[in-house]
């Protein structure tokens, strides 16, 4: 064939991007599943009379467990492949949110939500994605894992007023309903027809590899052996349980209900955190981008301090334009850490043992979590308030900025 034959040929798409964009749909519609409980923790409240703490424990246990089973769930990703485990995951959250609609009782609430839901989430969380994008990119890493953060932070954000308004119209039941059918009808088949999990089965190379890599890219038998023991991933490890602290334990359990405690309205919450959720893929775009180009343990440090004025602050946002300029400083840092606490996971400890190291520092960032979705509601059945859990993780995000900076590549 000549050369400009060869030239006229259009260029074929990788099948990387078909696998970062099925990816992204299954974080997208499961993230927003996870963020239900939150979104409807009055309306629980109202037609069951369960107490705030209650609840938040049942979402504290599905944090928990999420946590802890995404080292077991990572390694099987490793060893069995991802799309295996990934469809048993999507499996699971459909079972659990679908039987959530006929509960009665709070411990079926923690039966179904807590502890199903729980491990299904883990299973449908950036520790797939992670799995996935360093098996299949070597180019655009950073820029892959950034979309994939985002899918990760913002679909429990850009769902949030088509959910609440539909709680509102409706009533809580038909909301869960929806997030449980766009499982049910478009991921869990979308994932069976086009998820691979290497590049080998498409007879392909990861984007941007070459034979050198494919040669040494193995995985150790039993890494945790050997990671476990090393500073380096305790550091890691307790900056993101820091992370899960002032993100989703505390925010997608308790924003909506502590806004609305202050005087703004559901609907003004609603554009809170759709604003967040849009500002958010923004950021967590920016920060693969920007982890490509960068030294990734700056640029993490960079996020907490952030991260850690923002939430000092929130307590003292009382009118709507103060609303919404939080948002957006917030949502640019929702989860930009993503993208960065995974790539330093694959170049300290390798990329194909990512599934299983990554698992478990997503299991600290999880414990983290639960701990923040407790012990708010906690607070706020002593004071009243959630003031006291909010300046407590702007402190302890910044506390995480040291730690970070301890870290060496």
């Amino acid at each position: 064939m000549s050369i400009t034959a060869a030239l006229a040929q259009p260029r074929r798409l990788h099948y990387a991007w078909v696998v970062l964009a099925v990816t992204f749909l299954c974080l997208f519609v499961a993230a927003a599943l996870r963020a239900v409980p939150g979104i409807l923790m009055l309306a629980l409240e109202h037609e069951f009379g369960w107490s705030r703490d209650a609840i938040s424990g049942a979402v504290a246990l599905n944090l928990l467990l999420f946590g802890l089973s995404g080292p077991w769930l990572g390694r099987w990703m490793d060893i069995y492949g991802a799309k295996c485990v990934c469809l048993i995951s999507i499996a699971l959250l459909i079972l659990a949110a679908g039987l959530c609609t006929l509960i009665k009782e709070i411990w079926q609430f923690y039966v179904l939500w807590g502890i199903v839901a729980g491990i299904g989430a883990s299973g449908t969380s950036i520790v797939l994605g992670s799995a996935l994008v360093n098996r299949w990119f070597v180019e655009r890493r950073g820029l892959a894992l950034g979309i994939l953060g985002a899918a990760f932070s913002s679909g429990q954000l850009i769902f949030t007023p088509w959910v609440m308004q539909i709680d509102m119209v409706y009533g809580w039941r038909p909301a869960l309903l929806l997030l449980t059918g766009l499982m049910g009808l478009l991921v869990l088949p979308s994932s069976a027809l086009w998820l691979v999990d290497e590049p080998a089965q498409k007879g392909l190379k990861a984007l941007g590899q070459n034979e050198a890599a494919t040669r040494t890219a193995t995985a150790e038998s039993n890494p945790m052996h050997t990671v476990i023991v090393q500073g380096q991933f305790w550091l890691l490890a307790i900056s993101f349980a820091i992370c899960g602290f002032t993100t989703s334990g505390l925010f997608q359990t308790h924003l909506i209900p502590h806004g609305i405690e202050h005087g703004f309205t559901e609907i003004t919450m609603a554009m809170s955190l759709g604003l967040m959720g849009a500002t958010d893929i923004l950021g967590t775009l920016l920060s693969g981008w920007l982890c490509d180009r960068f030294n990734n343990r700056r640029l993490l440090a960079s996020y907490y301090m952030l991260r850690g004025i923002s939430l000092i602050g929130l307590p003292f946002v009382e009118s709507n334009a103060e609303l919404m300029l939080f948002s957006v400083v917030y949502g640019l840092n929702w989860l930009s850490t993503v993208p960065v606490t995974s790539a330093l996971t694959a170049d300290l400890f390798g990329k194909r043992n990512v599934g299983v190291v990554f698992g478990w520092i997503c299991c600290a960032h999880q414990i983290g979590a639960a701990l923040a979705a407790y012990s708010a509601g906690f607070l706020h059945s002593v004071l009243g308030n959630y003031n006291l859990a909010f300046l407590c993780s702007g402190l302890f995000a910044l506390l995480a900025t040291l730690i970070v900076l301890r870290i060496r590549v």
